[in-house]
């Protein structure tokens, strides 16, 4: 008779045993969110001034450059004449600078 109340006693000791470790881990879970919390701060921060377009400065290149072939063949055969054009066209345009946007 004995021996049926030492087994109720040990699962009864493993139950307060897993009750104790579960407070515990509850207790101390705002701790270790904190702690990780603050680690990815830090992290953060050692990665420097974040692009801001506010208060960006940049520096502009703008090339474009156009090639134009047209060509107007027109044929009038009951007049008998013929008209023959070919235009060719060549524009680059260049833009080089910097702008400063700014609203501090």
């Amino acid at each position: 008779m004995l021996r049926r109340y030492r087994k109720g006693q040990t699962a009864l000791e493993y139950i307060v045993l897993l009750i104790i470790v579960m407070g515990a881990l509850l207790g101390i879970s705002n701790y270790f969110k904190r702690g990780m919390q603050g680690r990815w701060k830090a992290a953060t921060d050692d990665m420097g001034d974040q692009y801001d377009p506010r208060t960006a400065d940049s520096s502009i290149r703008h090339t474009l450059t156009q090639n134009t072939n047209t060509t107007i063949i027109t044929m009038n055969d009951a007049g008998g004449y013929w008209t023959r054009r070919t235009d060719n066209s060549f524009s680059t345009d260049q833009k080089t600078g910097t702008v400063s946007v700014g609203a501090y």
